[in-house]
């Protein structure tokens, strides 16, 4: 068993007040699967600016120059994050949503 300890103390996070926290289900239920790497990028830049709701007013054009894509790969990743009950979007407006509960796999909960 790994022994659980900080590497550097000096550096230990504080959560600011302006924190924004992700899901661990999104790892643990593998809703990391259903979405590729600029999906995931949408999503890490959605909960990092959305607001206690999870709303983001960030255009179009901002996201992509953020994320260093074109704005094919925006709507891309959005349609993904849409798809994969991640997110909702109404342009111009952006909502990081409550993940979606997943049934085990092979059976009912």
């Amino acid at each position: 068993m790994v022994e659980k300890r900080v590497l550097c103390r000096e550096r230990v996070r504080r959560v600011p007040k302006q924190f924004s926290w992700v899901d661990h289900r999104l790892i643990r239920q593998e809703h990391v699967r259903r979405c590729d790497c600029r999906g995931l990028a949408l999503y890490l830049m959605l909960v990092t600016v959305g607001d206690a709701e999870g709303l983001s007013y960030y255009s179009d054009e901002k996201a992509a120059e953020l994320l260093g894509i074109g704005m094919a790969d925006l709507v891309a990743a959005r349609r993904q994050l849409v798809g994969a009950d991640l997110i909702a979007y109404e342009r111009p407006i952006y909502q990081v949503l409550s993940l979606p509960v997943l049934l085990p796999k092979g059976g009912a909960a």
